[in-house]
């Protein structure tokens, strides 16, 4: 179980769900709103919204100063930038319509959100893979 937010609220939902003992992932944009996401005891934190302020480079530009910051990439992401997204520092993606279009959730059509699934796995285990040789 966890619980994710778009913005950060340390107050009333980070501590709240420490105290239930589930993840928790609030939203943050600048590298103020992740330290304090961080020194406030999210599990992981969510960039957010993450392809507006540059995409996987914003990333990268957040990963540099805090390596250890397990971050979420959330907001844009698409099966073209994805890889992108892991290369330069996201643990973790966070997919919206990209993943779950309207129109397959509408017409029940499990078997297109399971090959966009498929896919996002593919990608995300390719720029894993990817790093651990050393390419960029």
């Amino acid at each position: 179980m966890f619980i994710t937010s778009p913005g950060l609220d340390a107050r009333s939902i980070v501590e709240f769900v420490i105290n239930e003992d589930v993840v928790v992932i609030p939203g943050a944009l600048t590298p103020t709103e992740v330290s304090a996401a961080w020194q406030a005891g999210a599990d992981f934190v969510k960039v957010f919204p993450c392809h507006s302020m540059g995409g996987p480079r914003y990333i990268r530009a957040l990963h540099a100063p805090f390596p250890s910051i397990p971050l979420v990439a959330s907001g844009g992401v698409n099966q073209v930038n994805a890889g992108d997204f892991i290369t330069d520092g996201a643990l973790v993606l966070g997919i919206g319509t990209e993943l779950i279009p309207r129109d397959a959730v509408e017409s029940r059509n499990s078997g297109w959100i399971r090959e966009l699934a498929r896919r996002f796995l593919k990608i995300v285990k390719e720029a894993r893979a990817s790093e651990g040789s050393g390419a960029q």
